[in-house]
């Protein structure tokens, strides 16, 4: 069987070109043991609520409400509204290892204010050179919560909400599809 797969869509991130690959659970847990634990609390926000790294790293310990995490609009991309999403068991773990500010930012910078996207992405760049992984970046984080999502079925409106995509389209982009879901699918017709 030939399965027609748009091959721009899998290529896997470099340079700064193409999309940023899905983390596997091996090359995830060996990325995240080389990062400190304010950088491993740092991505694992991002992969356990599906957010950038950019509304990330503005977050306040103000925003930490009740086992939720708000993100307010004026952090996220869109700055069209704040959305709200609830903490996943593994990331109340991993604050409870972190030591973090009681106010203000959770993740500063060298100038007080919140850590820069390029000291992220430095930091994650860093710990993929260290293990030789290649084709990931701080979007990957993001893209592989929304695919683990959408794998375990559930339901695109309810991942736009987790998300904050406006758009179910620019949402599906972000989900990655393995031939061999593709083969399933038709053997099911």
């Amino acid at each position: 069987m030939c399965l027609l797969i748009d091959v721009k869509e899998q290529m896997p991130k470099s340079n700064r070109y193409g999309k940023a690959k899905i983390w596997t659970d091996s090359d995830l847990e060996q990325v995240l043991s080389e990062l400190d634990e304010r950088m491993r609390c740092l991505f694992s926000i991002c992969l356990y609520t599906g957010c950038r790294i950019s509304a990330a790293r503005q977050l306040r310990a103000e925003n930490i409400v009740n086992d939720c995490i708000v993100f307010q609009s004026e952090t996220t991309k869109g700055g069209k509204r704040t959305r709200q999403v609830e903490m996943h068991d593994t990331l109340k773990t991993v604050f409870g290892e972190t030591e973090l500010p009681a106010t203000g930012y959770l993740f500063t910078g060298k100038n007080g204010g919140c850590i820069t996207r390029q000291t992220a992405d430095a930091a994650l760049r860093k710990a993929c050179d260290l293990t030789g992984l290649r084709g990931y970046s701080t979007h990957s984080f993001r893209r592989t919560a929304l695919t683990r999502l959408s794998n375990a079925g559930v339901p695109l409106r309810v991942i736009q909400e987790i998300s904050g995509h406006a758009d179910l389209g620019v949402l599906q982009k972000y989900l990655e599809v393995s031939p061999a879901q593709v083969k399933a699918a038709i053997s099911n017709i």
